[in-house]
């Protein structure tokens, strides 16, 4: 009752905001079960509470009846299925790859899944997906980066967001352009990355193009992952006298590098991170004026001109339920994802496996009917979505503004980045 109530309010607003009225169908329909696996608790779980809010945000909006400019929002449920509703079990891989695929078993066998959302870390994902590729089941991962989980041969697996191939030949594209632009010399550039799947594939795709530009490879440090303190790895970091600092780290540790940088006076011309912890709302909430100046590459942002119009509302909804946050890079992919796995569902007409994976091989969605700015969502052979495409924020005072590509930027970028005595 109290989730129904919420529910009401939550379309109450929405009525409010864009008109119209609703009417509500005489009977309870069915029920299509999809199962998310997200860090729910463990070092990623701030993340991951995020990540939830955005899919249950999501799936109300599938299941209501106010339609907005995306994908199978609006439709009360899923039509070409008698108006079924989308039901999400949530289940928590603890940041753990073993627990990630734990519980996609359980998801599986126990609560009967259709198909399967995650799971954020590409460590998890990697884990998780092996086991639906056992059972046949879809798994669309919204978010897990590391290059090669598209290329395992797998014939069930989906990823949703562009790679850390892509992304690095976005980050090192900027560089270039950034350089040129103020006329800056970079020739050293060290590569900071913790070492599970997602920094180990960043750092090779980040070493693979600094050959490509013929930039001098000052450092590749690999970290421990949730380390507690990283006072030795910053001497390294400081000790390379790199000009360029590119950086792939969960929020834990993007915190605890930038504050001990700050204490070390570690200063470079530009720090550029692989998102992550570095999008994450708690990063400039924790670090306030230390935050400035770093460099993210992204897949969404509030301040650039959207095509698609539902985005400002959709964010209002979503800060309602996430405590003033602003949807970001993460919980917009995993807001998509669920219009993404329903869109499938309702197109193949069917709860089989074998019908959604064919769906999700044949979708073509127009960007202009998702909340990222992306060319649109279309899958190759691989699983890959190959119409994802990055952008280059800059943190400005305590806020994310977009600086690349340079026709879409919101502000030009600060390069480079003012040392610490003279912030």
């Amino acid at each position: 009752m109290k989730k129904r109530l919420a529910l009401g309010t939550t379309f109450a607003l929405v009525l409010a905001l864009v008109g119209g009225s609703a009417t509500p169908l005489q009977a309870d329909p069915p029920e299509v079960v999809i199962g998310s696996i997200l860090p729910l608790t463990g070092g990623l779980a701030t993340t991951g509470r995020g990540l939830k809010l955005a899919q249950e945000l999501a799936r109300d909006l599938i299941n209501g009846h106010i339609s907005y400019p995306v994908t199978m929002v609006g439709g009360y449920g899923l039509p070409h299925l008698g108006h079924a509703r989308l039901k999400i079990v949530f289940a928590d891989s603890q940041g753990n790859p073993d627990q990630a695929k734990t519980v996609a078993e359980q998801l599986i066998t126990q609560d009967h899944v259709v198909a399967l959302l995650g799971c954020y870390a590409s460590a998890q994902t990697a884990t998780a997906s092996q086991v639906a590729e056992r059972y046949g089941i879809p798994f669309l991962n919204p978010d897990s980066s590391f290059p090669n989980l598209t290329e395992r041969g797998f014939k069930w697996f989906f990823r949703q967001t562009p790679h850390d191939g892509t992304f690095s030949a976005n980050l090192f594209q900027f560089l270039s352009d950034i350089t040129k632009q103020k006329n800056a010399k970079v020739r050293r550039v060290a590569l900071v990355s913790e070492n599970t799947l997602f920094g180990t594939g960043a750092a090779d795709a980040e070493e693979a193009e600094a050959k490509k530009y013929s930039y001098d490879l000052a450092l590749r440090m690999p970290y421990a992952a949730n380390a507690s303190e990283v006072q030795s790895e910053v001497q390294k970091v400081k000790a390379a006298n790199a000009d360029v600092i590119f950086q792939a780290s969960y929020l834990n540790d993007a915190l605890l590098f930038m504050k001990t940088y700050k204490q070390q006076r570690l200063n470079v011309q530009g720090i550029l991170a692989q998102d992550a912890g570095f999008i994450d709302p708690n990063f400039v909430k924790n670090l306030g004026k230390d935050a400035d100046y770093v460099l993210t590459r992204d897949v969404f942002s509030l301040n650039i001109k959207h095509r698609n119009k539902g985005v400002p509302l959709i964010n209002e909804l979503f800060k309602q339920r996430s405590g003033g946050n602003n949807l970001d890079g993460n919980t917009a992919r995993d807001f998509t994802a669920v219009t993404v796995i329903a869109d499938a569902i309702d197109r193949a007409g069917s709860t089989k496996p074998a019908a959604i994976a064919k769906a999700l091989r044949e979708t073509k969605i127009d960007g202009k009917r998702t909340i990222v700015p992306w060319r649109g969502i279309k899958f190759d052979e691989k699983g890959q979505n190959t119409l994802g495409n990055g952008i280059i924020e800059q943190i400005q005072g305590g806020a994310y503004e977009t600086v690349w590509p340079f026709d879409v930027a919101t502000k030009p970028a600060i390069w480079p980045m003012p040392a610490w005595d003279k912030r």
